[in-house]
């Protein structure tokens, strides 16, 4: 596992883009919108990691159920891994709860899943895997 991305909360992705900008001395080099989550997203790199930031598209979303308990912040960290499936099944059998069934399609073209914070120290583990392209 390497690690892959921290994603951010924010209210507002444009303004975010700014402060991050200004923050990095460089723009984001992607925005995308993940209909299925109801959420718009914004990539930074940052050295061999990203950051990624998250602005809800929906109301009922579950990162604007996030901003509204706990506000802006960090929202997620995520691990590459090669087999995501695999890492699934280890992970289950290792007692962490696995969130998602079956990996689901995810920003910036990866196939994720998430590790439920309660078997996980309180922090959101998003495990990602590339999708080759085609």
């Amino acid at each position: 596992m390497k690690l892959e991305h921290i994603g951010i909360a924010v209210k507002n992705l444009e303004e975010s883009n700014q402060l991050f900008k200004k923050l990095f001395g460089k723009r984001h080099y992607k925005t995308e919108e993940v209909e299925s989550e109801g959420v718009k997203t914004s990539f930074f790199k940052t050295g061999s990691s990203k950051i990624e930031l998250l602005e809800a598209s929906k109301p009922d979303s579950p990162i604007a159920k996030f901003i509204e308990k706990k506000g802006e912040g960090i929202h997620h960290i995520a691990f590459e891994v090669k087999d995501i499936l695999a890492e699934m099944e280890r992970l289950k059998e290792e007692g962490f709860i696995v969130l998602n069934k079956a990996p689901k399609r995810g920003a910036d073209n990866k196939l994720v899943c998430f590790l439920h914070p309660k078997s996980s120290n309180g922090v959101l583990v998003e495990l990602c895997q590339s999708i080759p392209k085609e």
